[in-house]
């Protein structure tokens, strides 16, 4: 399972019309436990970066945060079974190729900020659904603090703090969010980004 073909890096137009395709053919699956589906999970994350004035790259990183979910064959009762999808691996790795680091890096590290959280801000853990935290066991738990110091590190830590909020809030069944289409201009500047990096 994957994206159609071999995309060319460089080529905007053609990535984002993959990513819309596998939204169509793969969003309406379960988002794990939640009561909302990969695409309105995604979608509600991409409508809260834009709310908060994010820029075009973390908007593009809110939608994609989860590609990975999308990209593997894994059974998504996967983490029923303790299985640890990597998700954000997977998804860092497609996004490598055609964003640049202020789409992929916050990605690459959104689990890594769920971990940063529920060591360093005193009852986040509480706040996590039951799915969430059945996840944080199989994903290693709070960060020690070797783990913090080295997170907070990357220049791209506070925006994977930020990608992380909107994702722990993005599974309203009710939130109305805009079509998946009117996310496509960020998507291509933030892919067109890449060739500034």
């Amino acid at each position: 399972m994957g994206l159609p073909g071999r995309l060319k890096q460089g080529d905007s137009q053609e990535v984002v019309a993959a990513i819309v395709q596998l939204f169509r053919d793969r969003g309406d699956s379960d988002y794990g436990h939640e009561a909302v589906t990969q695409l309105e999970h995604a979608l509600q994350a991409a409508t809260l970066a834009l709310e908060n004035n994010a820029t075009s790259e973390l908007i593009a990183a809110a939608l994609l945060h989860d590609i990975g979910h999308l990209l593997h064959d894994l059974p998504e009762d996967a983490p029923d079974q303790g299985i640890d999808d990597h998700h954000e691996r997977v998804g860092y790795h497609f996004l490598k190729s055609h964003f640049g680091p202020a789409t992929y890096q916050p990605v690459r590290m959104h689990v890594d900020a769920k971990r940063y959280l529920c060591a360093a801000r005193r009852g986040y853990h509480e706040t996590l659904s039951e799915p969430s935290q059945v996840s944080l066991r199989i994903q290693g738990g709070p960060m020690n603090e070797a783990e913090v110091a080295q997170f907070e590190s990357n220049p791209h830590y506070q925006a994977a703090i930020d990608l992380r909020i909107w994702d722990d809030t993005a599974k309203d069944p009710k939130m109305k969010t805009p079509p998946l289409e009117s996310f496509e201009p960020h998507l291509r500047r933030a892919a067109e980004a890449k060739g500034s990096d």
